[in-house]
């Protein structure tokens, strides 16, 4: 009994910590008005990062363990556990999708960044890319993925477009 409710604490403890996770990676990101559209792939990569570490914590075998004796001893604190270790394979699966995705996009930004302005040649790809992702994308075919990614795409082209005109 008194291991149990030591180990209860423990899993309470990391209930809070893996929620906190979960609340500041769906807190509205802070960006710059000229950053472009490798943010996002940057941004996708880095919670992939996160949330892979921590699904490889949860999976590993100290976790395990504790889990399994809280199983045994049928533990009320294990439904929030399950919850919470839902929304993270989840959360990285997301993020896991997103980047595979985006990188579909990344042979784009290098054009989009230093063309002329006349970079017209390469909008056409990149549309009907940005289509397919939309189209077939489980997680990023939302319309605030979407228009943070053409705003992004936008900023990119205005900040060619503007070094060109000083560099001219």
């Amino acid at each position: 009994r008194e291991v149990t409710e030591k180990l209860e604490e423990v899993v309470t403890i990391w209930t809070k910590q893996i929620r906190q996770v979960l609340v500041e990676s769906e807190q509205i990101r802070r960006e710059t008005d000229d950053v472009g559209p490798s943010a996002e792939l940057e941004h996708w990569k880095s919670r992939m990062s996160s949330f892979n570490s921590l699904l490889d914590e949860i999976k590993s075998s100290r976790v395990k363990k504790i889990i399994s004796i809280l199983q045994a001893a049928r533990s009320k604190t294990l439904q929030q556990w399950k919850e919470l270790d839902r929304s993270i394979t989840i959360a990285a699966n997301e993020a896991k999708d997103n980047v595979r995705y985006l990188y579909t996009l990344d042979k784009f930004f290098g054009p989009l960044a230093h063309a002329s302005p006349v970079m017209m040649e390469h909008i056409p790809s990149l549309m009907t890319t940005v289509f397919m992702i939309y189209c077939t994308s489980p997680y990023y075919n939302t319309s605030e993925h979407m228009t943070s990614l053409f705003l992004k795409i936008t900023n990119q082209m205005v900040n060619t477009c503007k070094t060109y005109l000083c560099e001219g």
